[in-house]
């Protein structure tokens, strides 16, 4: 270690008793020869009495890993050696004053070295000698303006936080009572509509099915068979209809409208005739109609008006007389036994057929060239005078006939052709002109007239339980 020599003299002083009874020399009564004297003045401490302070050792490292410190690391270092030579400065100025007032008027051989003119050295020899603690850290990065605004903006942030919850808490303070209201008109609101909310169970009354329309049709033959057609609402619960009290047959129905066919009646029932709707348990089905003397007085209803109605048990139709099978029924009517020989050839036994072709030449029908009698030869087509081939010819005719099965006896109607087949053979053995049709709650009863079984009113399930077989019919267009 290098020698330290006391650059300052002190005098020598009172000698203290307290330091005798310690075990001190008096030097007044032994005075120290000169070689004791240059011995004494001589300081050779076993350790060094003081640390330089910013004294860092040079590590192995070469240059570029001293820049790769990371600056946050090497402060804790920085920090604990001030603070380990603070201990130690402490330490050595109670134990030895009079060695740090010579280290401090005596500067170290280390110290007077860089007093000369700095040369500037290498980066790796720069890395390697060691560094004062003022000195500036290499591989310390500078601060970054972004990141200095990043700072910025937190402790901002921070402040305005702070301030917002200290305006807020006196604001909470100052207008509790307000507050208070306030909160309390919102809580009542909410209650008012959650009250508001709330589905009150109302009993629903159901007003059954009801008619708000007129007959599609207000006039048909008497002859029936005409499709009729009215709406309303909840239709679909509509049990019956009936015409002049006799039942007719509901051909579809649905939620808004219900279908029904016109039963047929008597020539002598013509006129204005009471259709009623009854539903499921018999009710009267009520049916609102305009009243038409509002506008019959002038009065002008815009689309934003509603209608005054008035409440009925039924609607009104009309039977009319149908020319065209007001002369096929009179043919029939009057020749089923007196047969017209003088415009016709009558076939013995077998003429069925020949007079229901009469029927519908006088119903107003044409010949053609599958459908044919010629008068002054007396020749005629098998369609004309015979069951079966009249079938045939029927069915491809659809502008003219519909063909029915006895399970759609309800859509049959006066004027209508019947064929029967009494052995179930496949063929027609007999054809008849419909004359008359009543629906009734036990189902359609259906009459046919014509000849080979002459008759005028012939009921279809007495010929049926007579001859056996079967009947099917042709309605006409």
């Amino acid at each position: 270690m290098p020698e330290r020599r006391r650059s300052t003299f002190r005098a020598p002083g009172t000698i203290d008793a307290a330091l005798l009874a310690e075990g001190a020399v008096d030097e007044t009564e032994s005075p120290a020869t000169d070689e004791e004297s240059a011995t004494a003045e001589v300081i050779e401490p076993s350790e060094p009495v003081r640390r330089r302070r910013g004294f860092r050792a040079a590590p192995d490292a070469d240059a570029s890993e001293v820049d790769a410190v990371d600056p946050a690391a090497a402060a804790p270092d920085a920090d604990a050696d001030a603070h380990e030579a603070d201990v130690v400065e402490s330490g050595a100025a109670e134990s030895a004053p009079d060695a740090i007032d010579s280290a401090s008027e005596s500067p170290s051989p280390a110290d007077q070295e860089p007093e000369a003119e700095p040369a500037v050295e290498p980066a790796a020899e720069r890395a390697s000698q060691p560094r004062h603690r003022a000195d500036h850290v290499r591989n310390r990065r500078p601060s970054s303006g972004a990141r200095r605004f990043a700072a910025l903006s937190c402790t901002t942030a921070i402040l305005g936080v702070s301030a917002f919850g200290a305006v807020a808490a006196s604001a909470d303070t100052s207008d509790a009572p307000a507050l208070l209201a306030q909160e309390s008109a919102v809580t009542d609101a909410a209650a008012a509509a959650g009250a508001a909310d709330e589905i009150v169970a109302t009993p629903v009354v159901d007003e059954g099915p009801t008619i708000t329309s007129g007959l599609s049709t207000a006039s048909v033959p008497f002859t029936g068979g005409t499709q009729i057609t009215v709406t309303g609402d909840e239709l679909d619960q509509v049990g019956a209809v009936s015409v002049a009290g006799v039942p007719a047959t509901i051909v579809a129905a649905d939620e808004s409208a219900v279908t029904f066919a016109v039963p047929a009646t008597t020539a002598d029932a013509l006129g204005g005739v009471e259709v009623q709707f009854t539903d499921a348990s018999g009710e009267v089905v009520p049916v609102e109609e305009t009243v038409s003397s509002i506008a019959a007085a002038g009065v002008e209803l815009s689309a934003t008006t509603v209608a005054p109605t008035e409440q009925l048990d039924a609607l009104t139709l009309t039977y009319t007389s149908n020319p065209a099978i007001d002369a096929q029924l009179g043919y029939v009517l009057a020749h089923w036994n007196n047969y017209n020989s003088a415009e016709y050839t009558v076939l013995s036994g077998v003429d069925c057929a020949n007079f229901t072709s009469q029927s519908l030449m006088a119903r107003g029908w044409k010949m053609d060239a599958g459908w044919y009698y010629d008068r002054a030869t007396g020749a005629m087509s098998p369609s004309w005078s015979s069951s079966t081939a009249m079938r045939d010819w029927l069915y491809s005719r659809p502008d003219l006939a519909t063909p029915l099965d006895d399970s759609q006896r309800g859509l049959v109607k006066v004027g209508d052709i019947a064929q029967f087949d009494w052995d179930g053979s496949g063929d027609r053995d007999h054809t008849a002109v419909v004359t008359r049709v009543e629906h009734s709650a036990n189902g359609t009863a259906v009459w046919v007239g014509g000849h080979t079984k002459d008759a005028d009113y012939w009921n279809v399930d007495e010929a049926l339980a007579s001859g056996g077989g079967a009947v099917t019919y042709f309605s006409l267009k």
